[in-house]
């Protein structure tokens, strides 16, 4: 048996195939019968064999060759454990072709040091969304990524459980106030999201709501698999409130890959608020008593 566990997952996909040859040619053909972790121990034999034929090798070489080759293999063996994760990912019409050598690079320097399940989860997502649709992950937002803590990537998918899509606008995070009780059950606070602010995934104002601009006379606002309809007091140029959170760049990258689920009673309680934009037989159809606030 072969002791790459890509070689014998079965027959692959055209995209699966390709995108292995692309990562095999970014760095450095990893996939090969010929791995890594087999270059590094000959490396390391050839490194002893001519040590010993000058001096004799210290106890201190020989620590650090042993330390070389496990290095090695667990970078190795995260590099192979997000590949294979990615590769039921992928969408028949993807793209890996497309994908940029260097961004593929960059992304195993940074992701070869994963080796937590659900971290290597996302970063698998990652890439999957890559060569299905080239572009979509930019290297600031790969480098933002490979700097945060399980903890950062919990409370980032913590927040966008309450992302919302407002007529033709990308996720928003709909935080109305962060000291509500729907928030907080959820980590999400005053302190937690001046947290994702400092690493560079959402910007917080907590003095000023933020509003969606422009808006027609009737749209539809979306969370997860229900749709409300508003209606606005103008047929043009109306303002929405949409709370205290917008996402950078890198968290809109990131947001839809990150595996939120919504959370329970929130559609009913961001209608009630928007109960003045919201026709009341829609209202006595699908709204729920709300959530209360402590």
């Amino acid at each position: 048996m072969s002791e790459n566990p890509l070689i014998n997952i079965g027959e692959l996909s055209k995209p699966a195939t390709v995108l292995i040859e692309k990562i095999s040619d970014a760095v450095g053909g990893i996939f090969k019968p010929s791995q890594i972790v087999r270059v590094a121990k000959a490396e390391a034999e050839a490194k002893r064999i001519e040590a010993e034929t000058q001096i004799e090798i210290t106890n201190l070489e020989r620590r650090a060759f042993a330390r070389f080759i496990k290095e090695e293999a667990r970078k190795q063996n995260n590099i192979e454990q997000i590949t294979q994760k990615a590769l039921p990912l992928l969408e028949e019409d993807a793209q890996p072709d497309n994908v940029e050598e260097d961004w593929i690079a960059n992304f195993f320097d940074k992701s070869r040091l994963i080796s937590d399940y659900e971290m290597q989860n996302l970063w698998a997502r990652v890439l999957a969304g890559e060569a299905n649709s080239p572009g979509s992950y930019s290297k600031r937002t790969i480098s933002l990524l490979a700097s945060l803590d399980k903890s950062d990537a919990v409370l980032f998918t913590s927040l966008c459980s309450f992302g919302w899509f407002i007529h033709e606008s990308e996720i928003i995070p709909l935080v109305l106030d962060n000291q509500n009780k729907v928030y907080n059950d959820h980590g999400i606070n005053f302190v937690t999201l001046n947290h994702l602010q400092s690493i560079g995934l959402i910007t917080f104002s907590s003095t000023s709501s933020i509003a969606e601009t422009d808006l027609p006379k009737e749209f539809m606002a979306t969370y997860y698999d229900r749709t409300i309809k508003l209606e606005m007091p103008s047929n043009s140029e109306n303002l929405l409130s949409v709370g205290e959170v917008l996402l950078t760049k890198a968290g809109f990258e990131i947001a839809p890959i990150c595996g939120s689920r919504p959370v329970e009673g929130f559609f009913d309680f961001v209608s009630e608020t928007w109960k003045s934009y919201i026709k009341k037989e829609e209202l006595s159809q699908d709204i729920q008593p709300p959530i209360e606030a402590e």
